[in-house]
């Protein structure tokens, strides 16, 4: 019913930045909070930013005040810049979702394909 596109991984230096984006299509009624989480080899996924539909954000203490999480309603878009980039922020990035399809029906999570990042010299 919702589909996830993401973009904007890539390969960057330690220092680099990137801005990933995350755009929904299909049937929406209205969307709460949108996140974005990440995997790297060997861990488990780990939430790194959220914000909810009133705006308030957090984040992981491990990308704070390097990670901005943004969304666009109208363009059903949340993003991610990631600023002074590290390597051990290399992972594959996952958006994620809160959905209702419909005025009458309950929410679910959606998922991103997952885009990588990677930071290396």
């Amino acid at each position: 019913q919702v589909q996830f596109v993401e973009s904007g991984g890539g390969l960057v230096q330690p220092g680099g930045s990137l801005r990933l984006s995350c755009t929904a299509s299909g049937s929406i009624f209205r969307i709460y909070t949108m996140g974005w989480y990440r995997q790297a080899p060997g861990k488990q996924r780990e939430l790194v930013a959220a914000i909810f539909s009133g705006g308030s954000r957090n984040y992981a203490d491990s990308v704070k005040g390097r990670f901005t999480i943004s969304r666009d309603n109208d363009k059903n878009t949340v993003y991610l810049q990631m600023n002074n980039l590290k390597p051990e922020d290399t992972a594959v990035y996952y958006c994620n979702a809160q959905v209702q399809v419909a005025f009458y029906s309950g929410s679910r999570d959606y998922w991103g394909q997952g885009t990588q990042v990677t930071v290396s010299s």
